[in-house]
């Protein structure tokens, strides 16, 4: 793997960059204050191509590779995870999985809107009842003539009130597990569907979040997204890149955290010089910075094998588990330095903190991540 950018991911990477420090950074704590993340982001992201990193220019997409990918949700991550997440699940999660698995008539439909922004997607897998456990979903899909109708109930589900389209998984029949799960693209405005924001969240505070409940959704057999019965296959593929996503994002909340830290503690005196000066500071930095590095050459591993067509999923489960579990300290260790202004909310490494705690849940729990690669190394699959 070559580790030196091209000018092309160099200057994806800087666009980012210049778009963070003018669009989010500026707001970010009127954001997390109010619980909304102003929507015009959406458009703007959009009409510099970050919702269509990787997707093809005959469906509207900006083309570019993984790596480019990552380099932009990084940046994104280091200005406000919120808006972070926004590109992640609509793009990450639900445009990437109907260019892998939709019909050309769900791609010319969806495709092109989602990667202007016109529409937003989210990923409707998660229940009240099943988190880790999505193979036991419950939400229903009856066949209904030439129609299915869905009946359930998806929570902490992100874009849930912006979204547009959600790509929701249900049960088509009565198989056990996993194998009776299928997958189907649903407009937000079908009749039926009702949405709740969740308030009171301890990070993430931006970004809409919601409950999402379906009582006699009726959609036409020309919703469901790849064959009936694969809707699982389809989640864990999307979930297998998304993982990627997550932990380039928390390599940007510990290179923030990383910044933070070294201004403050150059700014900072205490016993007539700069804390800088020592080493107890020094060493928190330190644990820091190379926890950035290390988490983000496992980041980039997962897009180089994607880029090359090698198989991924066990190196993504690595860079979640590892980048999530270090930006939790990093965003900790930063705290400290600030010492008891850390503590409050003018001062950004509380946020830090606040919002890379959920990286370690969502997407797939640390401890998920390891029964994954424990199952990769040893070859057992069953529990």
């Amino acid at each position: 793997m070559n580790l030196e950018l091209s000018e092309e991911q160099t200057a994806v990477q800087q666009l980012a960059e210049e778009f963070v420090e003018r669009e989010i950074t500026p707001h970010v704590i009127e954001w997390d204050r109010a619980e909304d993340v102003d929507r015009s982001i959406v458009k703007k992201l959009g009409a510099l191509g970050f919702l269509g990193l990787t997707i093809d220019e005959e469906y509207g997409g900006s083309g570019g590779d993984h790596l480019a990918y990552c380099l932009v949700t990084e940046e994104l991550g280091r200005g406000d995870s919120s808006v972070r997440g926004i590109v992640s699940v609509s793009l990450g999660l639900v445009t990437k999985t109907i260019a892998y698995w939709g019909s050309e008539e769900q791609k010319r439909a969806w495709l092109p809107r989602l990667t202007s922004g016109d529409a937003i997607g989210c990923f409707g897998l998660t229940e009240p009842g099943t988190g880790s456990d999505a193979g036991n979903l419950v939400t229903r899909a009856v066949a209904d003539g030439g129609d299915y109708v869905i009946n359930g109930t998806k929570m902490f589900i992100t874009n849930g009130t912006w979204a547009d389209v959600v790509l929701l998984f249900a049960r088509t029949n009565d198989t056990p597990g996993h194998r009776g799960v299928s997958a189907f693209l649903v407009p937000t405005d079908t009749p039926g569907l009702t949405r709740r924001t969740i308030h009171g969240k301890l990070g993430l505070r931006g970004q809409a979040t919601a409950e999402l409940v379906l009582e006699d959704v009726r959609v036409p057999a020309a919703a469901l997204l790849g064959p009936e019965g694969k809707g699982f296959s389809i989640a864990m593929s999307a979930l297998a890149k998304g993982r990627m996503s997550v932990a380039a994002g928390c390599v940007g909340i510990a290179q923030a955290a990383l910044d933070a830290a070294v201004r403050y503690a150059g700014e900072r005196e205490q016993f007539g010089k700069s804390i800088a000066h020592y080493q107890l500071v020094q060493e928190l930095i330190s644990d820091i910075s190379v926890d950035v590095d290390a988490a983000r050459l496992l980041t980039w591993r997962v897009a180089d094998l994607i880029d090359r067509g090698r198989d991924f999923a066990t190196a993504a489960s690595k860079a979640k588990l590892f980048a999530s579990e270090a930006a939790v300290r990093a965003a900790n260790n930063a705290l400290q330095v600030f010492g008891g202004y850390g503590y409050i909310d003018e001062y950004p490494v509380g946020k830090l903190l606040r919002d890379a705690r959920v990286m370690t849940l969502y997407e797939g729990t640390s401890q998920i991540q390891k029964l994954i690669i424990g199952r990769a190394e040893t070859g057992i699959s069953a529990f």
